[in-house]
Formats: C-alpha cells, structure tokens, sequence
C-alpha cells in the first residue's frame, strides 16, 4: 500500500503527472515526425512506464474514505474474508470475484487486480488497432474526465466498460468477445447497453442513421425529460432496482448529480461527436471498425441524452464516455487527414485532456 503520498495530493499528482505527458508529447510532435524511430521509442517507453505506474498507483491507494466508494470495497472485502455469504443477486459476478479473491489474496491485491481489469485493456484495444502508435491512444484514454473516478470510485462500473473494450478487441473472434461481454455483464450490468448497441452495429452500421437519432434524443429530452427517466426507471433494467435507483433516488450531498439538462456535459460529449462527424460526414473516412465504435457511442451517449435530467445520469453517462477517447484518436492512427498531422495529434490531445484539468482546478 502507498502511505507516503497525502491522500490529498493522491488525484493532483496523478492529474499534473497526465500534464506533464500531454505537454512533452506536444513538444515532441513538433520536433519529430510520428514515423521517426526516436518518436516510436519515446512513445514506448513512456507509455509502458505510465502503463504499470498507473496499475500500481491506483491498485496500492489506501483503503479511504477520499476515494469514494473504496472504502465500501474494503468493508465488504473485509467482510467475504472473514466468512461472509454472499447476499446480494445484483451483478452476482462481481461478488463471486470478490468472495473467491478474500480467501486468497489482500485487500491491497485485490485493488492491484482490479486496476489490471480496469487499465490492461486500454492497453489491449490501443494496441490491437494501433500497433507501435499505441501510446497516442492509451494516454486519451489515461487523461479522459471519467478516468480517475471509475479506477477508484465506480471500481465495478470501470472494470465491467474495460472488460467490454477487452471484448471488442476480438471482433474476428466471436466466441471470445463473447465471453468478456458476458464477463462484463456479470460484473455491473449497465454495460448491457453497450454490449446491444454494440450487437445492432454488427446487424446495421450506418453513422448517417445513428447521427440523426443521437440528435433527436436532444429535443425529446428537452421536451419530455421526466417522462423518460420514469420510462426507464419502470422498466428496472432486467428488474435491477439498483439501476433504476440511479434514475429516480435524491442525490446524495456532495455527488455529481446536478439536476437539470446538463450542457456542460453535453459539450464533453460533443467532443466525440464532433470527431465522427467531421471525418466521416466531412472527410468520407469509411472504417467499418471505427463505424461500430461511433455508432455505439451514439446509441449509448443518445441514451444517457434522455435521462439527463436523473440525479444520478452520470452513472449512464459513462456507458458512454469510456469510450470518447478512442472514438475522437482513432481517424489520426489510420488515415492522414493534414499536412503535419503529428503535430495536430498533440494538439488534439492538449485540448481533449484541458477539460479535464479545467474541472478540477477551475470548476470544482
């Protein structure tokens, strides 16, 4: 366990850490070319480095309070170590993971794996579709808003969106995308919205069709906000009232959880948007990959839309945003779209990471 960093500096380190990363990047995209064999060392060794430090750091946070819901992982951890029974019916996977780990590993190596579940997969799908490039991808990923929350907060939410990500990686390989997808479902259920949306791109996989339903989500919210969040809330998600909970319970003091049509919050997820519909609408990029990421994004980001006026829409928000970091990196690492596109690949990310950073120190 790490003692020696304040729980008060644990989140600042991490987030002038990412700082740090973005700005020497930049400086490096205006100085090498993406293609030049100091850029792709650079690119390794620093992203392996941030790769196993982030694991680590996150993994060996002490068991507080300061973390969110770190501390409730620890007393139920606690609790299956000594003897507990399971008792609970709502994502019974994730329980039976924590039950078998108490009886053979530590509080503290539990944290470690459940880092390695929520970070290695970031690692896997930048990988997968980016070879030596990599780098670019992870840290998008790494700097994204909802990154720190769900490593060390939504624990269970972040590894289940992680197990899915893990799954998309093997779209030739049926049956073993299959099996994370039912991991992932196992471990928190919300992620059966991505995991449909996902399943209908691979029947319909048109980004025009998908655009114009993500934009119609914005006026029926609007207009009909309260009458949505009771939809959803009645059907009780596979009658989970844990889920519909989040629709429908009083926000706890202190959570993000603010009431109302969020715009600030739709101009983050405008960023992914945006990118999709720049290159495929504006630059006629046609990657069949890429399309079923968008098109999961609108699906899932189009749903969260409707029951943004919920305490809790944060909770569907990020069925969404796991994913923005991959959507807006994926059409510089395979097309060049302008003149010195390294350079505008750091630029990009600077712009993706400062809302991030702008919350933190200038919003919150």
């Amino acid at each position: 366990m790490i003692t020696f960093v304040p729980l008060d500096w644990y989140y600042p380190i991490y987030l002038n850490l990412c700082f740090f990363l973005v700005l020497f990047t930049l400086f490096h995209t205006y100085v090498l070319d993406i293609n030049n064999p100091k850029n792709v060392r650079f690119i390794n060794f620093f992203g392996y480095g941030l790769l196993f430090s982030l694991i680590i750091y996150i993994g060996q946070r002490p068991a507080s309070a300061a973390f969110g819901d770190t501390i409730n992982y620890y007393r139920a951890y606690t609790a299956y170590s000594k003897g507990a029974k399971i008792l609970t019916v709502h994502d019974y996977g994730w329980h039976v993971f924590m039950k078998f780990m108490s009886g053979i590993a530590s509080v503290h190596t539990f944290f470690s794996i459940c880092a390695f579940i929520y970070i290695f997969p970031l690692y896997k799908i930048s990988k997968q579709y980016f070879k030596e490039y990599w780098y670019y991808a992870f840290i998008m990923f790494v700097v994204s808003y909802s990154f720190w929350t769900y490593g060390v907060n939504g624990v269970r939410n972040g590894a289940a969106c992680s197990l899915f990500l893990w799954g998309v990686c093997y779209q030739n390989k049926k049956v073993l995308m299959a099996f994370f997808f039912f991991i992932a479902v196992l471990f928190h259920k919300t992620t059966l919205l991505p995991i449909g949306a996902f399943i209908l791109t691979l029947i319909y996989n048109n980004p025009k069709v998908y655009f114009k339903a993500w934009l119609v989500c914005i006026p029926l919210s609007l207009a009909l906000g309260s009458v949505w969040v009771s939809l959803f809330a009645n059907l009780g998600f596979g009658d989970d009232d844990r889920l519909a909970g989040y629709l429908t319970s009083e926000a706890e003091e202190g959570t993000f959880s603010q009431t109302g049509f969020r715009w600030d919050f739709l101009f983050h997820s405008s960023f992914a948007i945006a990118a999709g519909y720049y290159f495929v609408f504006k630059r006629n990029f046609n990657d069949p990959i890429y399309n079923r990421l968008l098109n999961t994004y609108f699906v899932c980001n189009g749903f969260w839309i409707l029951v943004i006026n919920a305490n809790y829409s944060n909770r569907f928000a990020y069925l969404s945003w796991f994913m923005m970091a991959i959507v807006v990196i994926y059409p510089f690492l395979k097309q060049t779209f302008f003149k010195n596109q390294h350079l505008v690949i750091g630029k990009i990310m600077l712009l993706y990471f400062s809302f991030t950073y702008f919350m933190y120190y200038f919003f919150y």
